[in-house]
């Protein structure tokens, strides 16, 4: 829409319903797949996979070098998220599949199947319900580049890929130790991983092809093809050092797997800081305003301005700063509504600080509908925010701010005439800060996607955090 030829007035509903429903990324899904899958009927198709509803299930390709702990992870992994594990093995050994039957024929003869055998393979199976429903991992497929264009070309599209790597000593070390459950198929190891049941003990078998010159030979295919394999992945690859306890490179995989990738929705940020006097959220909030064109909504700001304009609502304002009381929510949010509703704010999103303070006035801004996307909790310890406070000075003649410690006073003549502002006194000061601290669990706990920072370092390090979680979609909780 051109703003300049027609302004058009979007109400502040629209762009929230799409955020909240991933309206965006539903019709870019959606479209995908009819390009990919061509049906005769298109609406029907569409309907029945909105039906599905299965657009986040996981879809993720582990790949890595032999020894490299890739099937563990990958069985972790499914376990986790409960969905479906696809090895070599088990496609290959798939019962009531003539290409299964065909791939097993050519391995007992030649030891390998062929590219589009193993490919057909994997379609069959992840056209399968299950894996439609609850989504797949695949264990070391692709192995080739020609399988990683047939996979494209079927319209196969991971959202995850992770690739380990460790040194080859490493893994020529680790091979030689391996050992196989025949019954449960897990995997073990005599020096890191023997399993403490004796009668699983007694059944591990040593695995075909796992002497040093023939892992050494496996190693050498693998670093030929995985090279022109990655290329292909681009954007969704993550590299995890596999010579690290298994435990780790889970963590590390879970994590990353359930990331959500950078989406190209149109996105208007509606950002509230929050932390108590002293935390910095003035400064982030003209920071992200100075840098992304945001509107600087500050509360207090607001009803002085409100004051100035000398309104009915500002007259009422009035009154309470005169009495030195709290100006009541119900008037705040009418101040507050004013401003938000406003064309700018609509169009290019806002940064909101010192509003709300508690459980209440966050449940009174979202009942008028105004929800924030990102929402910063900026923590700082009582004896940093006394320091950044209780120093600070106005000189009464120029008007001029100092802090006694950061920018003191160039002469002692201004120093003797330097005055405090009785809300930068102590005593206010630890007040204010324990009732933020009293509040903020409450506010946590109603912003549940709400991410914490240190607010107790620089200021642009903190604002470079900000800027991540702006950017970057809201990760997943890790169970």
């Amino acid at each position: 829409m051109d703003a300049t030829s027609a302004p058009h007035r979007i109400p502040a509903e629209m762009p929230q319903y799409g955020e909240a429903n991933n309206i965006f990324e539903l019709m870019q899904n959606m479209l995908e797949q009819l390009l990919i899958h061509q049906p005769q009927d298109p609406i029907s198709f569409m309907i029945n996979h909105l039906r599905r509803n299965n657009d986040h299930v996981p879809k993720i390709i582990i790949l890595g070098p032999p020894a490299s702990g890739k099937t563990t992870i990958a069985m972790w992994l499914g376990k986790h998220l409960n969905t479906n594990l696809l090895t070599r093995g088990s496609l290959i050994g798939r019962e009531f599949s003539s290409a299964a039957a065909e791939a097993r024929k050519h391995y007992k003869r030649f030891k390998k199947v062929p590219d589009s055998l193993l490919i057909q393979l994997v379609q069959e199976r992840l056209r399968e319900e299950d894996c439609i429903r609850r989504g797949w991992i695949l264990d070391g497929i692709p192995e080739t580049r020609e399988q990683v264009l047939m996979m494209q070309t079927l319209g196969f599209a991971p959202r995850h890929v992770i690739v380990l790597n460790a040194p080859d000593s490493v893994l020529i070390e680790r091979n030689l130790g391996k050992r196989i459950d025949p019954v449960t198929r897990e995997i073990y190891h005599t020096t890191f991983d023997w399993p403490p049941e004796s009668e699983v003990q007694n059944r591990l078998v040593e695995p075909e092809g796992i002497s040093e010159v023939e892992t050494a030979g496996k190693l050498l295919e693998y670093h030929r093809n995985i090279i022109r394999i990655l290329p292909a992945y681009p954007k969704i690859l993550k590299a995890i050092s596999a010579d690290q306890p298994c435990v780790d490179v889970f963590y590390q995989a879970l994590t990353y797997v359930q990331t959500n990738r950078r989406s190209n929705a149109p996105f208007t940020p509606r950002v509230l800081l929050c932390g108590p006097m002293g935390s910095g959220k003035s400064l982030q909030a003209s920071l992200l305003a100075q840098k992304y064109g945001l509107v600087n909504v500050c509360c207090g700001q607001l009803l002085k301005e409100a004051v100035e304009d000398q309104s009915k609502l500002g007259e009422l304002i009035k009154s309470f700063f005169e009495k030195e009381k709290t100006v009541p929510d119900d008037v705040v949010m009418k101040v507050l509504k004013e401003r938000l509703d406003q064309h700018d704010c609509v169009q290019r999103g806002w940064v909101l600080h010192g509003f709300p303070r508690d459980q209440d006035q966050a449940h009174m801004l979202a009942s008028l509908g105004y929800s924030p996307n990102r929402v910063f909790f900026l923590n700082v310890p009582l004896d940093s925010i006394l320091e950044r406070l209780t120093l600070r000075r106005v000189d009464p003649v120029t008007g001029e701010r100092y802090h006694l410690m950061y920018k003191p006073p160039p002469t002692l003549e201004i120093q003797a005439r330097l005055l405090q502002n009785p809300k930068d006194s102590e005593e206010r000061v630890r007040l204010q800060t324990d009732l933020f601290y009293r509040n903020s669990m409450e506010l946590e706990q109603f912003y549940k996607q709400a991410i914490t920072l240190n607010g107790d370092q620089d200021p642009y390090t903190v604002f470079e955090y900000i800027e991540s979680g702006i950017i970057n979609p809201l990760p997943k909780k890790v169970l």
